[in-house]
C-alpha cells in the first residue's frame, strides 16, 4: 500500500483547534456588530434592537469630519503608494537579474518587517524636523507617512501580477516596432491593471485603518476616524463607537472582497 501524503488536517484535535481559533478571532467582532444595534446606552447590556446609534453617528459632525479626512488621506496615499509600487515592480521584474536586487526587495518591504511603532517614531522625528524648518502643519505629513507605509502592500500584488504575465505579448509588440512607451501603454498596462487596482485597494484599506502612525504624525485637529474612535474609548463609551466600527468593518470587508476577486486565478 502506498504511503499517504502527510496532511495536518489528519492530526488529532486539528478540527477542535481550528474551531477554537476561529471563535477567538471572530466572536469579538460579531459581538461588536451585534451590540451596534443595541437600543440602550450600555455596550455590555442588551436592551433591544434599534438603529439609533447608527443615526446618531451619521448626525455627528465630528464623525463626518473624521470620516472625510480619513477617506481623503487614504485616497491620496493609495494613489501615491500605488504609483511608486508600480514603478518599483516594473523596475525589479522587467529586466535581467542584477547585483543588489535582493537588497532592493528588502528595502521596499521594510515596513512589513519592522514593527509599526518603530516606523511611527522614525516618521515622528523626521517630520518634527521638517515642521520646525518649514512651519507647515497640514495633512501633507499624514499623506506622505501613509504613502510610505502602504508602498509594500501595493507592491506585492503588482509584482505578483507582473511575474505571472506572459512576456510573449510584449515581445511581439517589440517585434512589430512598438516603442517602449507604446508597449507599456497598449500591452503591459492593460494586463497589469487588475494587479494595480488590487494594490490600490489594499493600500487604501491599510491607510484607512491605520492608528499607530497616524497617532504619532498628526497635528491637533487632524483626527482620522480610527484615532477619533480611540479618543472616544478614553471617555464615556456608548454603542455609537460600535456603530462606527461596524460601518468601517463593512467598508473594509467590501474592499477586501473586491481585492480577492481581482487577484484570484481564473480556471
Amino acid at each position: 500500500m502506498a504511503e499517504r501524503n502527510f496532511s495536518a488536517t489528519r492530526l488529532p484535535g486539528f478540527g477542535l483547534i481550528a474551531v477554537m481559533a476561529f471563535v477567538a478571532l471572530y466572536l469579538p467582532i460579531f459581538t461588536l456588530v451585534a451590540y451596534a444595534f443595541n437600543s440602550g446606552t450600555s455596550i455590555a447590556v442588551w436592551e433591544g434592537v434599534s438603529l439609533h446609534w447608527f443615526s446618531k453617528a451619521w448626525e455627528n459632525e465630528s464623525v463626518k469630519a473624521a470620516t472625510l479626512r480619513s477617506l481623503g488621506i487614504a485616497f491620496c496615499a493609495s494613489v501615491i503608494a500605488t504609483s511608486a509600487a508600480t514603478m518599483a515592480a516594473l523596475g525589479t521584474t522587467r529586466r535581467a537579474a542584477f547585483k543588489g536586487q535582493t537588497f532592493i526587495y528588502v528595502m521596499i518591504n521594510q515596513p512589513l518587517m519592522v514593527p509599526e511603532i518603530v516606523t511611527a517614531v522614525a516618521l515622528l522625528i523626521f517630520f518634527g524636523v521638517v515642521k520646525a524648518w518649514t512651519g507647515y502643519q497640514g495633512l501633507g505629513y499624514l499623506i506622505l507617512a501613509h504613502s510610505a507605509f502602504c508602498i509594500p502592500f501595493a507592491y506585492l500584488p503588482i509584482r505578483a501580477r507582473l511575474e505571472g504575465m506572459d512576456l510573449s505579448l510584449e515581445t511581439a509588440a517589440a517585434d512589430l516596432y512598438a516603442g517602449s512607451w507604446q508597449t507599456f501603454r497598449f500591452v503591459t498596462l492593460p494586463l497589469l491593471l487588475p494587479g494595480i487596482l488590487a494594490g490600490a485597494m489594499l493600500a487604501f484599506v491599510i491607510s484607512l485603518d491605520d492608528v499607530v502612525i497616524t497617532e504619532f504624525v498628526k497635528s491637533g485637529g487632524q483626527d482620522t476616524l480610527p484615532t477619533y474612535m480611540l479618543g472616544q474609548m478614553r471617555r464615556a463609551i456608548t454603542p455609537e463607537v460600535n456603530a462606527i466600527s461596524t460601518g468601517l468593518l463593512a467598508l473594509t470587508v467590501l474592499l477586501l472582497t473586491a481585492f480577492f476577486l481581482l487577484t484570484r486565478k481564473k480556471g
